[in-house]
């Protein structure tokens, strides 16, 4: 996805992991629920925090702090979970993610938004879409299809009871 197609969508939700902001395409936001109790699955990634119940179902959690290699946090009254839905191989994966916090439905411009940072050959980002320039604070705009590699979500999928 490029800076181009953010030309068509304006709206994202924005959230804090420790003092940074990042930002979701509304589009792929289901929820925001209070933070609830994560049942563990063994032998799971250490960023894949367990599944929770919603509405009968069975939706895996993901912390991302851990997943981009943050320190873990203590949880506050403003942890919560996005609910998000994935693309995985032309297939819809609902999921969790841990945030620290919500902030707000932010709409941007095209003109507030930059490419991703060309960082090198050794990082990948491929998984930011971009960065938001609000007031004069730099966010990360998150491409959640790519945050999540196959194997990723193949974990993800056997957490939730779908997979082998």
């Amino acid at each position: 996805m490029t800076v181009e197609s953010i030309a068509e969508t304006t709206q994202f939700l924005t959230f804090k992991l420790d003092e940074e902001l990042f930002a979701l395409d509304i589009s792929k936001v289901r929820e925001v629920l209070d933070f609830t109790t994560i049942t563990k699955v063994p032998q799971t990634p250490d960023y894949m925090r367990g599944v929770i119940n919603l509405r009968g179902s069975v939706v895996p959690v993901v912390d991302m702090r851990v997943k981009f290699g943050m320190q873990e946090a203590e949880r506050t009254v403003n942890t919560c979970i996005i609910i998000v839905e994935v693309d995985m191989e032309s297939e819809n994966v609902v999921m969790g993610v841990i945030a620290d916090a919500v902030q707000e439905v932010l709409d941007l411009e095209p003109e507030q938004v930059e490419p991703p940072p060309k960082i090198g050959t050794k990082l990948n980002s491929d998984f930011i879409r971009g960065m938001g320039k609000v007031n004069d604070r730099f966010l990360m705009i998150l491409d959640i299809d790519r945050v999540f590699s196959c194997d990723d979500l193949a974990a993800l999928a056997v957490a939730a009871g779908d997979g082998e």
